[in-house]
């Protein structure tokens, strides 16, 4: 079965794209999870990510972002000193001020499920850009999402970590065309 190249590690990216990399994703706590994650991966490979996720939850009440968002110095201290965490203070910090971002766009949109999927009027989207070949590393749509969530107050959220966000959650198609996946989330042609 044909695969997207950069997942064919045999472990833990491959895991990720069999399981969860595009399929579409509706659920609020996931959403976060997958957000945050892509702002602590700003700089770092993905496969970092990967392999911290665990040290990430347990260091972030499982992604719970209502407890996140109560978060003291206190707590940004003890993530500073836990054992394998990524030692940036602000990735750190910018992710407890955007539990309460979050919490604010659902309660602004029913859920962030809602706000997050109204851009592409619920559909996975394709971009003939894609089918042509191109290799997109952002695009219009990311532009405005980025652009929407910073003038909320969100940080370490440009276009290119939206664009992947994304096609993480299943708002974007970024599988190869050959790959087994691609056919299986298809989606609107942009």
């Amino acid at each position: 079965m044909k695969k997207c190249e950069w997942c064919q590690d045999g472990g833990l990216l491959e895991k990720y794209h069999d399981t969860e990399w595009g399929i579409p994703c509706h659920s609020d706590r996931m959403l976060y999870e997958y957000l945050m994650l892509e702002s602590l991966s700003a700089g770092l490979s993905w496969i970092l990510m990967l392999r911290k996720r665990d040290i990430f939850r347990a260091c972030f009440a499982d992604f719970d972002y209502e407890k996140v968002a109560l978060f003291t110095e206190d707590d940004v201290n003890r993530i500073m000193a836990y054992p394998g965490m990524i030692k940036s203070r602000r990735k750190i910090e910018a992710i407890i001020i955007n539990a309460s971002k979050f919490i604010r766009i659902q309660q602004e949109f029913g859920s962030f499920d809602n706000y997050l999927w109204h851009f592409s009027e619920g559909q996975t989207h394709i971009y003939q850009l894609h089918l042509d070949g191109e290799l997109l590393t952002r695009n219009e749509l990311s532009d405005v999402i980025a652009k929407d969530l910073k003038k909320r107050g969100f940080r370490f959220l440009g276009s290119i970590l939206i664009y992947s966000y994304l096609q993480a959650v299943g708002v974007i198609n970024g599988h190869e065309l050959d790959c087994w996946m691609f056919e299986k989330i298809r989606g609107k042609i942009i």
